[in-house]
């Protein structure tokens, strides 16, 4: 690891005059530590944020808003968001372990890189580590990779259980920019496909700060899923994931959520499917039905199609389960 200096920062202005592409903002430190560990992040300097942003979960207006510091074991347990937001503590508990989710910010979770092993490994060429060199998955192990959104700079996948709800629930991103100016980013914008520029995660302004996330209010809390298959219960990403919620009214679904996660370089909404759902009632061939439209999106590779018959599964069973939550 290269020596690198440490300090806190006591204003967020102060932290942002700081920020450059070699000095990078630290709060848990659960993906940063790692990335530095392996040498593919090697910052001169770490400012930690953790004491000039909010850590609170506060009701507004018109839903709440969630400080960039919060911990996911928070999320998982706060009394407003198991109330009002339950989609949200069913994904965050799905991800990674308890010690993790203790460290691990809002902010953070956001912000982490994918989990794809050539990204990891510095022996193999990797457009999002070296952009230019290649990506070694296009030919090689694709097992982990993406079905859709991804092309031949990139099939890397984004590793969030907290970005698939937060997608589906229509949350914004909030941001303060290198001038201190507030930007407002809405979150099935802020992360990207890989296009030409497999390097870039995210449409974060350069040296910029998330501030919060706010979550406008809606009526999915009494029927609403998070599944999440993987190769074990802890310590394992998604292979595939997808969060599912649905407003019923008189046997009929008013409005209807799907996302997904381990299928794209960012959190992935079925629109069609989404829609398809409006106005039909909630039965098992209309699940069905549904979960045969999102299988039609995808695209597997070589190495991965087995996804898409589980990407189906997962989208039926989560539908279903709305049902008994």
């Amino acid at each position: 690891m290269k020596p690198f200096t440490f300090s806190k920062s006591d204003k967020i202005s102060k932290a942002l005059s700081g920020k450059n592409d070699t000095v990078h903002f630290l709060a848990g430190g659960t993906n940063m530590v790692d990335l530095m560990k392996k040498n593919l992040a090697s910052p001169d300097a770490l400012i930690d944020v953790t004491s000039v942003l909010s850590d609170k979960i506060e009701r507004q207006d018109n839903g709440i808003r969630i400080g960039a510091v919060v911990r996911n074991s928070t999320l998982g347990k706060h009394e407003l968001i198991l109330s009002k937001f339950p989609l949200i503590a069913k994904s965050v508990l799905a991800g990674a372990s308890p010690q993790i989710r203790n460290m691990a910010s809002t902010a953070g979770n956001l912000l982490q890189r994918t989990r794809c092993p050539y990204f990891y490994d510095t022996s193999t060429p990797c457009n999002k580590r070296k952009p230019g060199t290649g990506c070694s998955a296009w030919n090689g192990n694709q097992r982990m990779s993406a079905i859709v959104g991804y092309n031949e700079q990139c099939v890397a996948v984004h590793p969030s259980d907290l970005c698939v709800a937060l997608v589906a629930l229509d949350a914004t991103v909030n941001v303060m920019d290198k001038k201190l100016k507030p930007v407002r980013i809405p979150f099935d914008m802020f992360h990207r496909l890989p296009g030409n520029t497999p390097e870039l995660d995210n449409n974060l302004p350069a040296n910029a700060i998330i501030t919060s996330i706010d979550i406008p209010d809606n009526s999915f809390h009494r029927h609403y899923a998070y599944v999440k298959l993987r190769d074990r219960d802890s310590y394992a990403f998604a292979l595939v994931s997808v969060a599912a919620a649905l407003q019923i009214e008189d046997g009929r679904i008013k409005a209807a959520r799907l996302a997904s996660g381990g299928v794209a370089h960012k959190p992935w909404r079925w629109h069609q499917a989404e829609q398809f759902l409006v106005g039909k009632e909630a039965t098992t061939a209309n699940f069905s039905a549904a979960a045969d439209l999102v299988s039609k999106e995808v695209a597997p590779l070589a190495g991965n199609a087995f996804k898409k018959v589980m990407l189906r599964g997962a989208v039926e069973t989560a539908l279903q389960n709305c049902l008994t939550a």
